[in-house]
């Protein structure tokens, strides 16, 4: 936020930090008396491969940990806890660390606290009491580092809300994920094909140690999701029925109080959902706190459907007269048609840009594979193939994402990129054999289909790609010594550029760099050179202009 938004944030916490119906979800916990409180040993096998009765958490060769559970609601949560405790505290402790960085002054930390125990007063109502279950047993075996944030249980079920927080806000949006599908006439085998990225992020080490967790709950459906330590939301995921989830934010307003959060709509959409009609059932029951577009492929329906989510609107929108369904960061329902805030993200955002790009990509091929999928997961290149810099939120690719992933709901047939990126190998995974002889079965080595893995892309190994994660350390040192008025040289602006030379924000922040020393005529040329790149929202273009402006005055 900048400074003005900052105070009035400030100012508006301020005026809340008393207000009555905190106490009530502070103290707030679920009833587990109806839940069998027994779980059995954790057995460490090795470093990277821990067993307690059928259930199981090993990495594989790509550095994937992949967890399988079962048993209810508590079960699942005190196993996963107690397989995952030592990632879970990891991940708790990067996450918080990310939030400190963010806001450094202990007084406005304290007040972020005191705004987020108020914030999420009414989140506890809206959460399903079996979920909160999960959630408390996992948190017996959270940190006891943050106590100052609040309790294991609460600091959990928050930072189920973090996700949609974060794209509220606006300050932790860092997410443009895109996602589309393609069936019938448009595949090789006539199946239903979905790829997506989940471009969440929050920081590089929050993604290095993704979870593909295998759940067996006690009711519903079995499910595979693709997460993190602490998590037992749904970002992306597929059940034993064909059903896949995954999220898409959309523009929202601030609202007033977190509801439910959309990984736990998700969730319960994969747990209990098989048909579209069942998914968009559960999704109207639910009140939430931001916008989401579902994406919701189906095997029994063969196609997908985006089902949209607001605070004040509900809409559903399914491709017709096509065998395909492209899903960005906007909305597409006639729920949405008129909405304001949707038609100024789809004109000033880069979410229609990755729109178009995603249909251009989709139709070079009469049919696709999953190889062509994930080709497209990992295009780096913006509209007619142009060269847009790395990193530019307007390609597919943005290099940042948590993970990229492919579903093939009638195979039961899901592949999950490994690291760096989707750039790693999406290694495949088949639910109907993961989920079938589990009894007295626990797995010491990895429970994927290493025949059926999609190679790593080789741009991994480019100079190109060497190059961007310079580019990148040098983009945080140039906004750090701007952020704090420090002297940068010379060699490093010009890296800077080199390293990335078609990315529009190495001029910017030349730029702005130069503006703020008062080098006019080098701050111009900076920004000049930025003008002519593919720039990412209209906002940041205006940015640009208004520094021009400034300097031709």
């Amino acid at each position: 936020m900048e400074k003005l938004e900052k105070l009035f944030a400030f100012a508006f916490l301020v005026i809340f930090l008393n207000s009555c119906g905190v106490s009530k979800s502070l103290h707030n916990r679920p009833d587990v008396s109806g839940y069998d409180a027994a779980i059995p040993e954790k057995v460490k096998i090795n470093d990277s491969t821990f067993v307690a009765g059928n259930n199981f958490f090993l990495k594989n060769k790509q550095g994937q940990w992949e967890l399988y559970v079962e048993g209810d609601p508590l079960q699942i949560g005190e196993i996963t806890g107690n397989l995952t405790q030592d990632l879970m505290q990891k991940q708790e402790a990067i996450f918080f660390y990310k939030v400190e960085d963010l806001v450094p002054s202990k007084t406005q930390q304290y007040l972020l606290r005191k705004f987020l125990a108020w914030y999420n007063r009414k989140m506890y109502l809206h959460i399903p009491e079996e979920y909160k279950a999960e959630i408390y047993g996992l948190s017996k075996y959270s940190s006891t580092n943050f106590s100052e944030i609040g309790e294991p249980y609460l600091r959990l079920l928050y930072l189920h809300g973090a996700h949609d927080i974060g794209h509220a806000m606006q300050d932790l949006m860092l997410v443009g994920c895109s996602a589309f599908a393609v069936w019938g006439d448009k595949t090789v085998d006539g199946e239903l094909l979905i790829g997506r990225n989940f471009d969440f992020y929050a920081g590089d080490d929050f993604a290095k140690e993704k979870i593909i967790a295998f759940v067996n709950p006690s009711e519903g459906h079995k499910f595979m999701s693709v997460t993190w330590g602490g998590m037992i939301g749904v970002v992306s995921g597929m059940n034993d029925q064909g059903l896949t989830v995954t999220i898409n934010a959309g523009k929202s307003e601030i609202p007033l109080a977190a509801k439910t959060p959309i990984s736990i709509v998700t969730r319960e959409i994969l747990q209990y959902a098989s048909t579209i009609d069942e998914a968009i059932a559960i999704a109207k029951k639910r009140e939430v706190f931001v916008s989401e577009a579902i994406f919701v492929g189906s095997a029994k329906d063969k196609k997908a459907a985006i089902i949209e989510v607001a605070t004040d609107n509900f809409g559903v929108y399914e491709a017709e007269n096509t065998d395909e369904l492209i899903c960005s960061n906007h909305f597409q329902s006639e729920a949405y048609k008129n909405d304001e805030r949707n038609l100024k993200w789809i004109a000033e955002s880069h979410s229609m840009y990755r729109f178009k790009r995603m249909g251009e990509l989709i139709s070079e091929d009469e049919k696709l594979n999953v190889d062509d999928a994930v080709s497209i997961l990992r295009n780096k290149k913006g509209l007619n193939n142009k060269e847009i810099g790395f990193g530019n939120e307007k390609a597919l690719n943005q290099l940042l994402a948590h993970h990229g992933i492919v579903f093939k709901p009638e195979s039961r047939k899901v592949w999950v990129s490994s690291n760096p990126y989707q750039l790693g190998e999406f290694v495949e995974y088949d639910l109907n054999e993961i989920f079938k002889n589990r009894k007295g079965n626990p797995a010491t080595k990895t429970i994927s289909t290493p025949k059926g893995n999609v190679p790593e892309d080789p741009f991994v190994h480019s100079k190109e790609y060497k190059d961007y994660e310079e580019y990148r350390v040098l983009e945080r040192e140039v906004e750090a010594a701007i952020e704090n008025n420090e002297t940068v040289s010379v060699e490093t602006l010009s890296a800077l550029q080199q390293k990335n030379s078609e990315y529009w924000k190495a001029y910017y922040l030349t730029g702005k760099y130069y503006f703020q020393k008062k080098y006019d005529a080098a701050a111009k040329k900076a920004f000049e050179t930025a003008l002519i790149k593919e720039i990412t929202t209209v906002p940041d273009k205006e940015r640009i202009e208004k520094y021009i402006q400034e300097l031709n005055k």
